[in-house]
């Protein structure tokens, strides 16, 4: 073999960069043959109100150039002052959603309406809230959906409860126990600051779970309490068979007893029980690493089923220990 052979480890990196990738994007909609040509996109009168444009009432967050939050409420005549100057609300009045508004010092704020994550991580909290990530996998786990009867406790602050109502939607319920008053209120005033009212398929109870009467079914229920593995005999005749049991637990104490205590009782499936953490990546252009913070542990999750009256599940088979 000649000594002029190009070696691979030799070869220049044929890997493009960031902009040539964007160069081949084209700047005009593609059109394939036999496809119907895309169409224009509708232009706006001038004049006419922008479809989701903002209202008075509005929850509107804003975004300085630091990446920092401002959440306002749109009231007419009214002023939003901050450190880079005001800005007026009736700038933001009529405009639509996605505009950047700039105060007087000409500073540029990014206008969206907040989603359910950025509203829950700065509502006033009385206990403390279920981070968004942990609510996700609550209703995706527990496979909470329109039109299904949900139980809670307790209600906390609301954060779970506004995402179970936004789940179940307006065909189905979500009765929620608190045994602490100002817990109570406090989550009653997000929820109803998040919904704009209170929703007609909330109850909220100020009690005990355990005092929840058999009578009233349901099809899924999430616990979010100090000593979970206490109300399972209330939780297993309200729960139909089938449905899901969701617990959430801080520490490693509280995992195990609570599953010994299902495993026990002899009426759910094998509770399986995990946690989440959030690493959020940099990407800027060819720069692409972990970010050096992350939500890590905040509680672990715990789900099992409802066995049907009488029914016992088959013994689950263990790896045996080697002597």
């Amino acid at each position: 073999m000649s000594d002029e052979t190009e070696h691979p480890q030799d070869a220049p990196d044929q890997t493009p960069t960031a902009s040539e990738v964007l160069a081949d994007v084209p700047l005009e909609p593609v059109v394939v043959e036999g496809e119907p040509v895309p169409a224009d996109p509708v232009p706006t009168v001038p004049g006419e109100p922008v479809e989701g444009a903002f209202v008075v009432g509005d929850r509107v967050q804003l975004t300085d150039p630091k990446g920092r939050h401002h959440t306002v409420v749109l009231e007419a005549g009214r002023e939003f002052h901050t450190h880079r100057g005001a800005i007026a609300h009736d700038d933001l009045i009529g405009a639509p959603e996605g505009s950047v508004v700039h105060s007087t010092a000409n500073t540029g704020y990014l206008a969206l309406r907040p989603l359910l994550a950025d509203f829950v991580l700065s509502m006033p909290r009385g206990a403390q809230v279920i981070y968004p990530k942990d609510a996700a996998q609550i209703v995706g786990f527990g496979d909470i959906g329109p039109g299904m009867r949900v139980l809670e406790a307790g209600a906390g602050s609301g954060a779970l409860s506004c995402s179970l109502l936004r789940a179940v939607g307006e065909h189905g319920t979500l009765t929620s126990y608190e045994r602490r008053e100002d817990f109570a209120d406090v989550a009653r005033g997000n929820v109803g600051a998040f919904f704009g009212e209170i929703p007609a398929n909330w109850s909220l109870r100020l009690g005990d779970l355990d005092q929840h009467p058999a009578t009233e079914t349901v099809d899924r229920v999430v616990l979010d309490m100090l000593e979970p593995w206490a109300v399972l005999p209330t939780v297993a005749a309200a729960l139909r068979p089938g449905g899901v049991l969701v617990g959430y637990v801080a520490t490693t104490t509280q995992l195990s007893v609570y599953v010994e205590a299902l495993r026990a009782q002899g009426l759910w499936t094998e509770p399986y029980a995990w946690e989440t953490l959030l690493r959020p990546w940099h990407a800027e252009g060819l720069s692409v690493r972990p970010e050096h913070r992350m939500v890590a542990h905040t509680a672990f999750l715990v789900t099992a089923r409802r066995l049907a009256e009488g029914a016992v599940a088959p013994m689950r088979q263990r790896r045996k220990k080697l002597v």
